[in-house]
């Protein structure tokens, strides 16, 4: 098969791959029916995390049941499935808690900007659904892999209520995805922070009643302007700076709360600080596998359309031109076709 390999920083390549197999009976093999690129695959594509040696990059799929091991049952070959970036055996205490991306037996997916992948602990890890679903429903349910099931854990960790104020820090796709999730969890107002046209225009359509383009203090500032004074009640960070944290924590009113998605870099929390703010802080790798069911229904309903996300579609073989796309802001997020 083929898939996208990194070599260094700014140079992934379309190779030659081993095609996947089944090495555990807990294992599936899937035909990728599209992947993507994620923001977080740019950290490596710049190179603010180290790549040491050539490796398979993507962890976010949907596609079709090639084959399984001999304990899965829960999926069949040839049925449709939507699973998480983090496997889990959903099983394990910590999955039945909620927290499926801190299995016991969690892997991370690494190798989905591929013709075909196989997914560890697919038992536990993919979901099928009733039917194959048409193309147009690709990309949000490809979504639902991730950056959707990200945003509403930030929504989700940042306790949004009906009724609320939610501030989105980031106009990324997970930050985007977040706007909806704070929308769909019934936030009265929902301010997210972005510098970019297209993007503020999206944020507006999923449904975010304010925009605000400073950063930084300016930003906090701006925040508390539209709050009375205050600050928010939710606070979903969805970058992974420590401008973004910082900003995200000050947005916060006292007894509120921030949820962090972000991957973070050169992140530090002033302990003291927080101790006085008496803001919540909750975030991690979401746990997307106890979203699934939920979004895969919203998806197919009509309810959301994450998917619009995905301004670029490219070939699977151009995905060295979706990173650039995307690291050079030409894009919010790269939908690649094997």
């Amino acid at each position: 098969m083929r898939g996208a390999v990194i070599h260094a920083p700014g140079d992934v390549r379309f190779e030659n791959l081993d095609d996947p197999r089944i090495l555990k009976p807990t294992d599936a093999v899937i035909r990728t029916a599209v992947t993507c690129v994620c923001g977080s695959d740019l950290w490596p594509w710049r190179g603010l995390d180290a790549t040491e040696g050539a490796h398979p990059m993507g962890h976010e799929y949907v596609g079709f049941v090639e084959e399984t091991g001999s304990e899965v049952t829960a999926v069949r070959p040839g049925q449709f499935v939507v699973g998480s970036f983090a496997t889990s055996d959903n099983t394990c205490p910590n999955c039945r808690n909620g927290f499926q991306s801190n299995c016991l037996n969690r892997e991370f997916m690494s190798t989905c900007q591929a013709e075909y992948v196989r997914i560890p602990n697919a038992q536990g890890t993919l979901v099928a659904t009733e039917e194959v679903p048409g193309e147009q429903f690709w990309p949000g349910l490809l979504a639902v892999s991730d950056v959707m099931g990200t945003g509403w854990w930030a929504a989700d960790a940042a306790e949004v209520r009906p009724g609320s104020t939610a501030v989105v820090v980031g106009d990324g796709a997970v930050g985007l995805c977040a706007v909806i999730a704070a929308k769909e969890m019934g936030a009265e107002r929902i301010i997210a922070m972005s510098r970019h046209e297209p993007r503020q225009k999206l944020a507006r359509e999923f449904g975010a009643t304010d925009i605000v383009t400073e950063r930084g203090e300016e930003g906090v500032a701006r925040i508390r302007d539209l709050t009375g004074g205050i600050g928010a009640d939710s606070v979903l960070e969805c970058v992974g700076t420590a401008q973004a944290m910082r900003q995200a924590l000050h947005s916060a009113r006292p007894g509120g709360s921030v949820g962090f998605v972000g991957v973070p870099h050169d992140v530090a929390v002033d302990g003291q600080e927080l101790f006085f703010s008496h803001v919540g802080l909750r975030g991690g790798p979401a746990p997307v596998r106890r979203y699934l069911p939920d979004l895969i229904d919203r998806v197919l309903t009509g309810a959301i359309d994450p998917g619009k996300v995905f301004d670029l579609t490219l070939p699977l073989e151009e995905v060295a031109e979706g990173y650039r796309a995307m690291d050079e802001r030409r894009a919010i997020k790269t939908l690649l076709k094997p």
